[in-house]
């Protein structure tokens, strides 16, 4: 793995960092601790039709899933990104203008990502956690957090109180994804937790970990959304996950852990014995008493996250055969693979924005399911009222929304794998504008004062399309 740190430096305005996104920053990947991926703007009903194209910043470096999925970050006049080949780059947010690059070939399928804390940025490869210095990219520590067993980082870490959560991933044949928290300072691992509770039955399985950041309540509580195991499907001898018997805790759950410490305050397993691939990855969001989360079963579910009692459950977009066994001859399945809430939700105004995919697959229980193309599908933005779980709207969006909700005041953004952007009222979902990006779009937009930040980097129905960052913003902001 090559490293190294190109292009000029130019001095970063400092912050005093805050555990809630203030207009002009997004210092988090999901904008503050809580996961709201909500914040004051300038951008609002009335003002967001006269966003124009500001600038854009060319994306040429990624993996299998093209060049960007993750969510960039904003630090006073500052745009910190990080593409698919791990490599990030701090912008001139005026100009769009290179600062610094810090330069990695470790091409990673996302979602990945970085987290600001102070003077610090922490992100990850596909192998190590690593802290560069904000103003010149120079590297700060690295730590080699995959093994045998732990097989892949793609998460964007959350970084608060000295410490840096982030997660590897397990894969089958014998993975076990765990939790960490690394010391902001040193990178030294302060604790960790594994997401495989018990031995697996048979070598063959595998799975856990975390691929969304977590999410930190004021209380020091530390909330989890933890993927699934596998194989999924199964095989003749042993078929719908036969190869992993019972719940095999705690895959497919929310976990609540004590931030400080690593340990474990409770869980809740949403698809025990999941044979479909049901990841329950999309961030937590922290809200008074309450946490929620959701994930590719395509279940929004709600917790008092103090006691860890269920408050209310709801299903969003379509469903067919996605509850039991898998008969063994294929069977048309919904939410299918890569389909359901695949990326975060955002919390406003007592209200949960959730993407949804509408994608379906033919599952049987002997084999596993593999899309044969994940440009297809549609999508659907729901709103959820946080006290009761009740649908207060819903939008069709004509492709997968495979970027997270972002909400601006009273404007929620949600992207889809065509490359538009839709602005909508977040009080009834109408449409107040909306733009078309030069390729798909399977990373997260940012908003800092009056600047919308959008990467779009995956691939599209007609190609690779132009991979780029493109900053929009209101007339005369900022200059």
């Amino acid at each position: 793995m090559k490293l190294q740190v190109v292009g000029t430096v130019a001095t970063a305005t400092l912050v005093v960092c805050s555990s809630t996104a203030v207009a002009a920053d997004w210092r988090q990947p999901n904008a503050n601790l809580r996961g709201t991926r909500s914040v004051s703007s300038p951008i609002s009903a009335r003002t967001v039709a006269t966003l124009q194209v500001r600038w854009r910043f060319p994306l040429t470096h990624g993996s299998t899933f093209g060049s960007f999925a993750s969510t960039p970050l904003v630090v006073g006049d500052t745009v910190y990104a990080q593409d698919l080949s791990s490599s990030v780059s701090a912008i001139d947010a005026r100009t769009g203008g290179v600062r610094w690059t810090y330069r990695v070939q470790a091409p990673n399928d996302g979602p990945n990502g970085i987290a600001v804390d102070g003077s610090r940025l922490f992100g990850a490869t596909d192998a190590f956690a690593f802290a560069l210095d904000r103003a010149t990219g120079r590297v700060l520590w690295k730590r080699r957090l995959v093994n045998r067993y732990e097989q892949f980082i793609d998460i964007a870490p959350l970084a608060a109180h000295g410490l840096v959560f982030t997660s590897t991933i397990g894969f089958a044949p014998g993975g076990r994804g765990a939790l960490y928290a690394l010391d902001q300072r040193t990178g030294k691992i302060r604790w960790r937790f594994e997401t495989i509770r018990d031995p697996w039955s048979f070598p063959s399985a595998g799975g856990g970990g975390a691929w969304y950041p977590p999410s930190l309540a004021p209380d020091g509580r530390l909330y989890f959304g933890i993927s699934n195991p596998g194989p999924w499907g199964g095989s003749p001898v042993r078929p719908n996950g036969g190869m992993y018997p019972g719940p095999a805790p705690y895959t497919d759950a929310l976990v609540a852990l004590t931030a400080s410490s690593g340990s474990l305050r409770w869980y809740d397993q949403v698809t025990k014995h999941d044979v479909r691939d049901y990841d329950f990855e999309a961030s937590p969001i922290v809200a008074g008493r309450s946490v929620f989360g959701a994930g590719k079963a395509g279940r929004v579910v709600a917790w008092d996250r103090v006691s860890g009692k269920r408050l209310w459950s709801r299903t969003v977009g379509t469903h067919f055969h996605d509850l039991g066994p898998l008969p063994k001859q294929k069977t048309t399945v919904c939410p299918g693979l890569w389909g359901g809430v695949l990326t975060p939700m955002a919390y406003a105004h007592g209200r949960i924005f959730v993407p949804v995919v509408e994608r379906c697959m033919r599952e049987s229980s002997v084999d596993p399911a593999f899309p044969a193309d994940l440009r297809r599908g549609n999508g659907v933005l729901v709103a959820l009222s946080a006290k009761t779980g009740r649908q207060a709207w819903s939008r069709r969006l004509g492709s997968p929304p495979t970027g997270c909700a972002t909400v601006a005041g009273d404007v929620v953004f949600v992207p889809t794998l065509a490359g538009r952007v839709f602005a909508l009222a977040t009080s009834d979902g109408r449409t107040l504008w909306q733009a078309q990006t030069r390729a798909g779009i399977n990373g997260c937009p940012s908003v800092a004062g009056g600047l919308l930040l959008v990467g779009a980097g995956a691939p599209t129905a007609h190609g690779r399309g132009v991979p780029e960052l493109t900053a929009y913003s209101l007339p005369g902001y900022g200059s």
